[in-house]
């Protein structure tokens, strides 16, 4: 076939067709000669000149998924613009008529998975519980009982449906298992108004809305700011002027989750195991793709253009990791695997080098088992002791306790802003102080506060700061420690290698300074950068802003789970974040656990890696829903439901 091209009028859309078919035929197991009228039709009659990026009424934002045949594409949190692989995906998709026809023997009868991206197809497990199988009941969006009588999600702002600006009250007429006479009107106060949230002491000073950004949850006509006379007496005011962004529409929210439209047992997702680890938006997905697509390379050490491309997105995520914790400077924040890593560094080094027999490091009764193993490790080999601060029935710790603990010995003190057990959220604050007055310095792990709470290390002011990327809708093998620069710079690293050195002989080798010094070898780049996409992803949404939508839903949850007969909540302090755990009187955890995983629902059971603190209440484990900002109501409602369908058995 000859090439018709025009340079004038731009090539000629009927050959390139006849083209494409002809190569999607010739390839094995593709459409061919026998393939059926309408997947030959779906071939021939798309053209890049069909797209329409400005038109949101049929955004081409994903790839539909060939298991859901005629689903409509989702607007994701992004707009309505077009994504990379859309764009190479064009040939084989009427953005009209999304129509991916399957056939059946792939899916039902003859035991074999439907094709993947990957060409492996779904999982074992995903097939023998049926899911894609049902062709004629797609689940590209899960239906809300919120909005009662349609049966349907509202669509995207600027498409058809709810609005987002309909009062939400309106929505909330009959809710299962609750006095409504009693619960609805408060609900409809906090959804017509959310407060301001109390975590004040979180906030960086002088925090306003700076922001420019145009999204669909940033109409600042809606939002009533908050003044420093409206802070609750419990804190003390930073400055505040006012809340970033206006509340969000976590419908629209909960499209940009991929996952979130899976189904388990032939029921859709309901994940509530966030406090092990959350989901990635479609955002974070696409960047680490794009990352290897387009910029993969080693860093810092060649002079070629990819090597460019990666170092400048390796540390453009740097950068964002120090505006979101308001660090002073990138040079006090260094990439790790998670949590775990970053505190076992602090033990393997700062922990080494200066604290001595006769030392103490104290801890609390919270901590995870990763806050207390390489402190333990410390102390039997150094000689160190390890103090504990107590906690009350609820799960507070007691900051008398704690300031009799503190003596000129108390060389450290290491601690958890959020109990990934309980919730708990501690008087950080208060705690740091306490300790740079007896001279000790301090390590907060952020691991279950930083995608909940507004953190800002510049006030907080601990030396040390850990979390992780998979807690906060990033990668998993990635995750951040942060040091006061000069506290770094004295630190010996512990680990050798390329990357951080100055200078090698093989008499002696000179480090950089951090964070280079303790970044040795090649590091996680992908996945700094997918970090970096998650923090711009909950930038957007505004970190104020979820915390007040899930403060609102853990108190509507933890109302309608009390009156679950035989429910017993473990952990029940005044100022808590999104998790749940409980036990049910009557069945083990694993009983309740697999109960709930029949209707979809994904929760945690066990002792969640914090055995002191479980057995302080006396308990070995518990069932532990964790809540983030795309659950729903509804999510809870189905929670609730099982749990009384359970006790009525």
């Amino acid at each position: 076939m000859s090439i018709n091209i025009d340079h004038n009028q731009g090539p000629d859309v009927q050959w390139l067709q006849e083209l494409a078919n002809n190569f999607f035929k010739s390839i094995p197991g593709s459409a061919t000669e026998s393939s059926s009228p309408t997947q030959t039709k779906a071939l021939q009659q798309d053209s890049l000149g069909d797209i329409n990026v400005n038109d949101i009424s049929t955004p081409p934002t994903s790839i539909p998924d060939p298991h859901f045949a005629g689903a409509k594409t989702p607007v994701s949190l992004g707009g309505a613009g077009i994504t990379p692989g859309s764009i190479n995906a064009v040939n084989a998709i009427d953005l009209k008529n999304q129509e991916q026809p399957v056939d059946a023997s792939t899916l039902t009868g003859s035991g074999k998975n439907p094709n993947s991206v990957a060409g492996s197809g779904i999982s074992p497990t995903a097939h023998q519980q049926g899911n894609g199988v049902d062709l004629q009941n797609p689940q590209t969006e899960l239906p809300d009982p919120h909005f009662a009588g349609s049966g349907k999600n509202p669509q995207s702002a600027g498409g058809k449906g709810i609005s987002p600006s309909v009062k939400y009250a309106e929505q909330y007429d009959h809710l299962p298992y609750t006095d409504q006479s009693d619960l609805i009107p408060d609900i409809k106060k906090i959804l017509a108004a959310i407060p301001f949230f109390n975590s004040v002491e979180q906030l960086p000073l002088n925090y306003s809305n700076a922001s420019g950004a145009s999204y669909y949850f940033l109409n600042e006509k809606e939002f009533a700011p908050v003044t420093k006379a409206a802070v609750s007496n419990e804190h003390k005011s930073t400055g505040i002027t006012g809340l970033a962004k206006p509340p969000f529409d976590v419908n629209l929210v909960k499209k940009d989750f991929p996952i979130l439209q899976e189904r388990v047992n032939g029921r859709p997702l309901i994940w509530l195991d966030n406090a092990a680890t959350t989901q990635k938006p479609q955002s974070v997905i696409d960047r680490i793709s794009y990352f290897y697509q387009h910029e993969n390379s080693n860093i810092h050490r060649a002079a070629h253009e990819l090597a460019a491309r990666a170092t400048d997105a390796y540390e453009a995520a740097r950068e964002k990791v120090r505006v979101f914790l308001n660090a002073a400077s990138v040079n006090e924040l260094v990439f790790v695997r998670g949590t775990t890593e970053a505190i076992n560094l602090v033990a393997k080094s700062y922990g080494e080098q200066f604290l001595k027999a006769g030392d103490e490091v104290i801890v609390s009764h919270l901590e995870h088992h990763a806050n207390i193993v390489p402190w333990q490790q410390l102390a039997q080999k150094n000689g160190i002791k390890l103090r504990v601060i107590p906690v009350d029935d609820d799960g507070q710790v007691l900051l008398d306790e704690y300031q009799k603990l503190l003596n000129p010995k108390t060389k450290l003190v290491s601690f958890t802003q959020v109990s990934n057990a309980l919730g708990t959220i501690t008087p950080a604050k208060q705690i740091i102080d306490l300790a740079h007055d007896a001279g000790a310095k301090v390590l907060l792990d952020g691991a279950q506060s930083v995608s909940h709470l507004r953190v800002n290390v510049q006030y907080l002011n601990p030396d040390f700061f850990v979390f992780s990327g998979h807690k906060v809708f990033g990668p998993t093998g990635i995750g951040v420690l942060y040091g006061k620069e000069e506290l770094l710079n004295e630190i010996q690293p512990w680990q050798g290698g390329g990357n951080m050195i100055k200078d090698v002989t093989f008499e002696h080798t000179q480090f950089h300074n951090a964070p280079s010094r303790f970044e040795a070898g090649t590091g996680n780049i992908a996945d700094a950068v997918g970090l970096g996409a998650a923090l711009d992803y909950v930038n957007k949404l505004g970190i104020d802003n979820i915390h007040l939508y899930e403060h609102q839903l853990l108190l509507y949850a933890t109302k309608l789970m009390k009156e679950v007969p035989g429910l017993r909540l473990v952990g029940t302090a005044t100022d808590k974040a999104s998790v749940l755990s409980f036990t049910l009187k009557g069945f083990s955890n694993d009983e309740v656990g697999k109960a709930l995983n029949k209707e979809g629902i994904a929760v945690r059971t066990g002792h969640h890696c914090a055995q002191p603190i479980l057995r302080r209440f006396g308990l070995e484990s518990t069932v532990r829903p964790s809540l983030a900002f795309y659950n729903t109501c509804a999510d809870i409602n189905t929670l609730v439901s099982v749990l009384h369908k359970l006790k009525r058995q």
